[in-house]
């Protein structure tokens, strides 16, 4: 089959961005140390075009944004977790590209050509423990199921031949890995780096399959692979660059780190195995690509969050509908260090609904730590809203529920030890009705009054329809100001007729001449409550 090897390319994808005003461009000449500095001080992407002293391009922040995903997947931002379901849920096939024919091998260096340093390795954090590329994606071929393994990595320089690389936290490449060393096998690896925003969400996913086919899933189409030019691991045929080697069979023998981690603070240095490189191919024209990651003060922006919290908001999706929950809208914010926090709305059906989603959240999502539960009537996107409904709607004694002893992310800083740790939920939604019961409760929004009047005076409003709102006489009689509407209320006061609702509807009945009537008790004391 015909294959459009520049329909997924990074670099067609930075040229959209560039047309959506998503980029800052440097022309001018960048330093590799003051690569990240530059990433950090603009909300855009940020592309270099003379990079380094080899004046390479590099790009980074292509996905550090909801609206920069939304673009990848061509969709509204809000219309995200339904998009990825719908392409999770419709896999595609993979084809396998000629060695030598794919685009990502058009320069090769191999062998004893293989130099690391030929790569836009650069200093992203302070304190890092060396340099690094950060937007390796890597593929393996598990030795027991025969199956394509795909992760999200980081290389870090040791020299020419040999990089560093996180294999400590829980993955199948860690599974894999441990039982070669335990057979005393090296384990082939190839690292792609440069690719689009959908292949880095694909190789974070967690789901039992030939991950290989997440990508395609993810694109809508199926996706180029081909074999390296040093071994047989397959990889992205339209990736930038391509990074082929092994990991050793030594295990866990050099240390890496510290590194900004996604928390926002430094992890830890820890021992990890070393990669050695056979092979580096790239495009003739390849874009480098840096990814934004583990700066604290900016964690919004951080890529894997802006990307990863696609696939939480619809796995809470999936899970809440299972247990007969409509959840209207979820919302899993980036600056939540890696989708701690995540927010749900819902339309209740019945009383506790808000506290059994909590129950559900995180009894089913491992990451998150931290559960909002808000009613439909609040946007979870608009931060506003929701500190409006944390303010009015929350009361600790009542709302607040905690789960002591429970793991959740390993590089929690407050946890202060080892896990596991503590979670909580928030149900910030009112009792179901209460806002109908309760003028109280109800939500203060300005008006929006018709102009079509449907009665000619105040009082045939009232006779008519019963006891009525300030603003609803205000339509009822077509007016335009609504003083008139105060005056005449004031007549039927004089009159002694003027009767007022708890909630402060307006009515007809038996009172005081010149005094509104309220119901039997509500004058005793007129401050009660406040």
């Amino acid at each position: 089959m015909d294959v459009d090897f520049e329909k997924f390319r990074l670099r067609t994808f930075v040229n959209r961005l560039i047309e959506l005003d998503e980029v800052k461009i440097h022309d001018e000449p960048v330093a590799l140390c003051d690569v990240s500095r530059h990433v950090e001080s603009t909300e855009k992407a940020a592309l270099f075009l003379r990079a380094g002293p080899e004046n390479c391009e590099l790009v980074a922040g292509v996905s550090s944004s909801r609206k920069r995903v939304a673009a990848a997947f061509g969709v509204g931002e809000r219309e995200l977790a339904d998009e990825f379901l719908r392409r999770r849920n419709d896999p595609k096939p993979t084809v396998e590209i000629a060695r030598g024919d794919a685009p990502v091998q058009e320069v090769a260096f191999l062998g004893e050509e293989a130099d690391l340093t030929r790569l836009p390795f650069h200093l992203q954090h302070a304190f890092d423990g060396s340099v690094y590329i950060s937007s390796a994606i890597d593929f393996t071929i598990d030795p027991e199921t025969g199956r394509t393994n795909m992760g999200a990595r980081r290389l870090s320089l040791r020299n020419q031949r040999e990089a560093g690389t996180n294999v400590t936290a829980p993955s199948d490449l860690k599974r894999i890995y441990q039982g070669c060393v335990a057979r005393r096998e090296k384990l082939a690896v190839n690292f792609a780096m440069g690719a689009h925003p959908l292949d880095l969400l694909a190789s974070q996913l967690r789901i039992p399959a030939d991950e290989a086919n997440l990508v395609g899933a993810m694109r809508g189409e199926p996706v180029p692979l081909v074999k390296g030019m040093t071994n047989d691991a397959p990889v992205l045929a339209d990736a930038e660059v391509v990074v082929e080697g092994y990991l050793d069979e030594e295990g866990y023998v050099e240390p890496d780190g510290p590194y900004g981690e996604y928390a926002g603070y430094y992890g830890p240095m820890h021992l990890d195995p070393v990669f050695h490189v056979t092979g580096i191919t790239m495009r003739a024209d390849a874009l480098h690509q840096s990814v934004l990651h583990g700066s604290g003060p900016i964690l919004s922006r951080a890529e894997s969050a802006n990307l990863g919290g696609i696939a939480i908001e619809a796995r809470t999706r999936e899970l809440l509908q299972a247990a007969g929950i409509e959840a209207r809208a979820v919302y899993a914010p980036p600056s939540g260090a890696e989708v701690q926090h995540l927010r749900v709305a819902v339309r209740q059906a019945r009383p506790g609904e808000g506290k059994n989603v909590i129950g559900v959240v995180i009894g089913g999502v491992r990451s998150v730590k931290h559960v909002f539960v808000v009613d439909d009537d609040i946007d979870v996107f608009d931060d506003a809203q929701m500190d409006w409904a944390m303010a009015t709607r929350f009361q600790a004694d009542r709302d607040l529920i905690a789960f002591p002893g429970v793991m959740g992310m390993p590089l929690d800083p407050s946890r202060n030890g080892p896990p596991p740790g503590a979670k909580a939920g928030f149900d910030l939604t009112l009792p179901p009705g209460a806002a109908r019961r309760d003028i109280a409760s109800r939500p203060a929004r300005a008006p929006n009054i018709g102009d079509q009047a449907r009665y000619r005076t105040v009082r045939e409003a009232i006779e008519s329809r019963g006891s009525l709102y300030f603003g609803e006489l205000v339509e009822a009689v077509g007016s335009r100001d609504g003083r008139e509407i105060a005056l005449a209320l004031d007549e039927i006061r004089a009159a002694g007729e003027l009767i007022r609702a708890r909630d402060g509807r307006y009515g007809i009945g038996k009172a005081e001449k010149g005094r509104t009537g309220l119901p039997e008790g509500a004058g005793d004391d007129p401050n009660a409550g406040l």
